[in-house]
């Protein structure tokens, strides 16, 4: 199964999207469609684990790179998503370096952090005989991505940035904004410079970003993309699927409804 590791830092741009919908056909569609990864929401989309696993079976048969994002920071979320074979967790709200130290050593086998060991889950093939092996393999495979989407998660940006074993850091402009007390407007000039500071933080430190773009619309997406490269960024979430298809919609019904009567 291909996780989001295998697309950070590569060359060349990649995009992904939020899967909010449970729903292995939408999945396809952006894999056909050109899309190089997914985040599976557990935070936000309205399933669990058992949800997600089955979902990211569809990733890999879609090529798509597939990762989780959490509910919270939860050792046993994490270790779940891990043992089902999804090699990446995106874990929210990161507000401190002892919060993203946390999340990484959940990811790794004692002695080295806190993920329970078990020789018979899908992640090793249901049952593994050589457990140094498959130990070994599976920390040099899994990894967390820091999604920083507070006041005071971007006050500890440069600490956040300087986890060992971070594999990446997420912007949160959605949730920023309104920590920010702006309302969830994502746009607002202060938003702007604070993920500037995540991205210098992440450059600073040779980590890859991962920055959401929300905005519906192509052109106006276009050109966030297009901004934010400049600056470095590779790694660009475009919307949610559900923003994607609500904006289809729209659109289809706008160019043949008659809303003047």
């Amino acid at each position: 199964m291909k996780g989001l590791g295998d697309i950070l830092g590569v060359p060349g741009r990649t995009f992904g999207t939020w899967s909010q919908i449970h729903s292995p056909e939408l999945i396809d569609m952006l894999g056909l469609n050109g899309f190089d990864f997914i985040v599976i929401d557990c935070q936000h989309g309205p399933f669990g684990i058992e949800t997600a696993e089955r979902m990211a079976r569809a990733a890999a048969a879609s090529g798509l790179a597939a990762a989780v994002r959490v509910s919270r920071l939860d050792e046993v979320e994490i270790l779940k998503a891990l043992d089902s074979g999804i090699s990446h967790v995106i874990v929210p709200d990161v507000a401190s370096a002892a919060e993203a130290g946390r999340a990484v050593a959940a990811t790794r086998f004692a002695p080295h952090g806190t993920r329970g060991a078990c020789p018979c889950v899908r992640s090793g093939g249901h049952f593994v005989r050589d457990w140094r092996d498959y130990a070994a393999r599976e920390e040099a495979r899994t990894g967390v991505v820091a999604l920083v989407e507070s006041v005071d998660g971007m006050g500890e940006i440069e600490a956040i940035a300087a986890t060992p074993g971070l594999a990446a850091l997420m912007a949160g402009p959605f949730d920023l904004s309104v920590s920010m007390g702006l309302g969830g407007d994502w746009r607002a000039a202060p938003v702007r410079e604070a993920l500037r500071r995540l991205v210098a933080a992440g450059r600073e430190r040779g980590l890859p970003v991962v920055m959401p773009v929300f905005s519906p619309d192509p052109v106006e997406c276009r050109d966030l993309v297009e901004n934010w490269a400049e600056e470095g960024v590779s790694c660009f979430m475009l919307g949610s699927d559900k923003i994607l298809i609500a904006n289809a919609f729209g659109q289809w019904i706008d160019s043949v409804a008659d809303r003047t009567t």
